[in-house]
């Protein structure tokens, strides 16, 4: 694990407006936060809306915060000068409420005609869900993507809230917000409504599968095909220590090694013959009970088998791999993900701790020539539901 240290990145320069909400909003702004770019949260009077303390909230990394209460004329009205003065701002509150709070993108373009506004919702800004609340494996649920997951015996299950929410949602957003700013930058462009749809996004993910499927090399249910565990050589099992190994032995070489290593390539039938899948599986899951789980890694450790351990959140920065690295850094007394992806020139790095609510309304009302940002802020009145 390495030690974080002060980066300009890519995006330096560039300034972004993230109004406070909880999910792939946080996220998306902690991607362009990592690789380079100014952004401040705008947090609301009241404390975090996530439930944890905000100094361990690692979304919250490599971003400043002000609070300010857009009910206020006077929170308005700064949120609105910040706008007029970023490159983008970020909203994750449901449709109309930006709007009815007086900085939706009307507004915000008004003051900046080359803003790029970025919208993250679970549903969309229209449609016959847009007004409906969701969380990720509803999201995800729609879009067949929770249907791929899971044993064919058993219920669909979903890997946190991995696939929807920062996959489909998180990533996405960052992807349009950059290709907006792209378009804003060139001699004849402007400043856009850019819309992110966990649905959409998770949809978009999905892809490959839908082409296999008109191709009729995907079946449309789950343990049936070669990706979603149906073939046994591409799927996990279990040690004799309760823990497991990963098996993606696709390709026929890769295979080959797979079989020779684990000790049963004279007592199996042929992969290529999907009847004998199951017979298959039960011996490869018998030979992985007979040792643990680093017995079998330090077996295909320096192979080309395709195997490897499953490994735990804490686990995972210990890995001589991921060490070797930098994948994870420890940075104000935590460990996480280091910025990814790496860029030879500008490269991104953790150079602040999460941002706590409030903590630097002076620094950005210097920085951004906003004075009024130093002010207390007044209290709270009720609040609209984020997405």
């Amino acid at each position: 694990m390495t030690a974080a240290s002060y980066t300009e990145g890519p995006l330096r320069g560039v300034r972004v407006v993230e109004l406070a909400g909880i999910g792939p909003g946080p996220f998306a702004g902690m991607v362009l936060g990592d690789l380079g770019a100014d952004v401040v949260r705008v947090d609301r009077p009241g404390g975090a809306a996530l439930g944890i303390d905000p100094a361990m909230d690692v979304t919250n990394r490599n971003k400043r915060s002000v609070t300010l209460d857009l009910k206020d004329p006077d929170g308005l009205a700064a949120v609105l000068d910040m706008a007029e003065r970023a490159d983008v701002l970020i909203e994750g509150n449901r449709p109309g409420v930006a709007e009815r709070l007086g900085v939706g993108p009307d507004a915000c373009l008004a003051r900046n005609p080359s803003l790029v506004y970025a919208r993250m919702t679970g549903w969309g800004q229209d449609g016959p869900l847009a007004q409906r609340a969701g969380h990720d494996i509803g999201y995800i649920a729609l879009t067949g993507a929770l249907g791929m997951t899971g044993p064919a015996e058993g219920p669909p299950y979903a890997a946190a809230n991995l696939l929807g929410d920062y996959a489909g949602g998180s990533l996405y957003l960052v992807i349009g917000v950059l290709a907006a700013l792209q378009h804003a930058r060139t001699p004849e462009g402007r400043g856009q409504v850019v819309d992110a749809a966990i649905v959409d996004g998770t949809s978009h993910l999905t892809a490959m599968i839908h082409g296999m499927l008109a191709a009729g090399a995907w079946q449309d249910r789950r343990g049936a095909n070669l990706l979603d565990g149906g073939a046994p050589f591409y799927g996990t099992y279990e040690t004799a220590d309760g823990g497991h190994m990963a098996v993606g032995a696709l390709e026929p070489q890769f295979y080959r090694e797979f079989t020779r290593l684990l000790g049963i390539e004279s007592e199996v039938p042929g992969r290529d013959d999907p009847a004998a899948w199951g017979e298959l599986r039960a011996v490869v899951a018998e030979r992985f009970k007979a040792r643990t789980r680093d017995e079998w890694n330090e077996v295909f450790r320096d192979s080309d088998a395709c195997v490897a351990p499953v490994l735990s959140l804490r686990e995972a920065p210990r890995h001589p791999h991921l060490a070797a690295r930098g994948t994870f850094v420890e940075h104000a007394g935590i460990t996480q993900p280091a910025p990814a992806p790496r860029f030879s020139e500008t490269p991104a790095a953790v150079s602040r701790p999460p941002a706590v609510p409030g903590a630097d309304a002076a620094e950005v009302a210097r920085d951004w020539q906003l004075p009024a940002l130093a002010e207390p802020a007044r209290t709270d009145s009720a609040k609209d539901s984020d997405a």
